[in-house]
């Protein structure tokens, strides 16, 4: 489909300036200055009057609010990797496209994993609390004391692009690296990373030291990291989660970590954020980042692009080149 005139695009949330600014010139913007979460209300009134909408990860798109979109509305360029928040199945039968910003956020999300791995066992967050209250009281041999990461088995669950750049910055660490993903990564990575295939998520979490989850939230990832698969952990591994907070039964994860049935847990991304498990806040062996993976501006000045260039393509008859598809996930 093309356009003879600049399409009404609707922002959900407030982005980096310069893309803002390159949105206004190339398309008739309505933005979200405040950065206030849209209501459903709101967004129900974005989708009966835009020809694209731009949402986030945090805009949950159902199909209420689909259903809802008038007859314009033929694009969703989604601002974000994820696209748990959208239901495909309605946007199909409405016959609305979607894509999303695939690549841009690799690295970004891989060193924040890469900080929660070495913050987690060296207790990093507590150190900052004990310094920061004034309560510590010098250097003493048994202070503070946590685990050494170098020689550690490090299992991944999910083995994309995310979960590769975090084997091989982890590798670098001196971790071993092993996997668990849908299929087998191609053999030249195996080697490169020195990385071990497990079939079984559930053999593979029993041997792990950490336990790094990268996976995307779908129906098949819920709460993939239940009470049964915590409980085959060893009381010294670790959690570490930078994908979506869905894929980990949080109030599972909360009673083993109280319990000490695993050690500890570095989450960026929580089940119901932006609201928080308070027994979750308690806990002095969890370090919790209020969903920080991507947020560097390179990265979200790159995102903005792909969705200007996704926007551009659409309206010119095209397939954008980050269209996502149901097979897809």
């Amino acid at each position: 489909m093309s356009y003879n005139k600049k399409p009404n695009v609707t922002v959900t949330r407030k982005l980096p300036d310069i893309v803002e600014t390159r949105m206004m010139e190339l398309f008739n913007c309505k933005l979200n200055l405040d950065d206030k979460a849209m209501s459903r209300e709101e967004l129900i009134e974005a989708v009966q009057t835009c020809d694209v909408l731009v949402p986030t990860v945090t805009d949950k798109i159902d199909k209420e609010i689909i259903d809802a979109a008038g007859e314009n509305l033929k694009f969703i360029a989604s601002f974000g990797t994820g696209v748990d928040h959208i239901d495909f199945h309605a946007a199909r039968k409405k016959g609305i496209m979607v894509s999303n910003t695939p690549d841009v956020l690799t690295e970004d999300t891989a060193d924040m994993t890469m900080a929660l791995i070495l913050s987690v066992p060296r207790r990093l967050a507590e150190g900052e609390r004990l310094v920061r209250t004034g309560e510590w009281q010098g250097w003493s041999p048994t202070g503070m004391l946590g685990h050494r990461i170098w020689g550690k088995r490090l299992g991944i669950i999910g083995m994309g692009r995310i979960g590769t750049a975090v084997a091989r910055r982890a590798k670098g660490f001196g971790l071993s690296i092993h996997y668990h993903n849908r299929n087998r990564v191609a053999e030249e990575t195996e080697k490169e990373l020195e990385a071990t295939y497990w079939s079984s998520l559930d053999q593979m979490i029993a041997h792990m030291d950490i336990v790094s989850i990268n996976c995307p939230h779908t129906p098949a990832t819920y709460h993939l990291l239940n009470s049964r698969r915590l409980s085959l952990m060893k009381n010294h591994a670790y959690v570490v989660n930078t994908s979506r907070g869905e894929v980990v039964d949080e109030q599972a994860l909360v009673k083993a970590l109280a319990n000490k049935d695993i050690a500890g847990a570095g989450l960026d991304v929580f089940e119901n954020e932006p609201k928080i498990n308070p027994k979750l806040l308690k806990l002095e062996n969890a370090v919790l980042l209020p969903h920080l993976g991507s947020a560097t501006i390179e990265g979200r000045v790159a995102m903005g692009e792909k969705v200007i260039i996704n926007i551009r393509t659409f309206i010119d008859g095209h397939n954008p080149p980050d269209r996502v598809i149901e097979t897809m996930f």
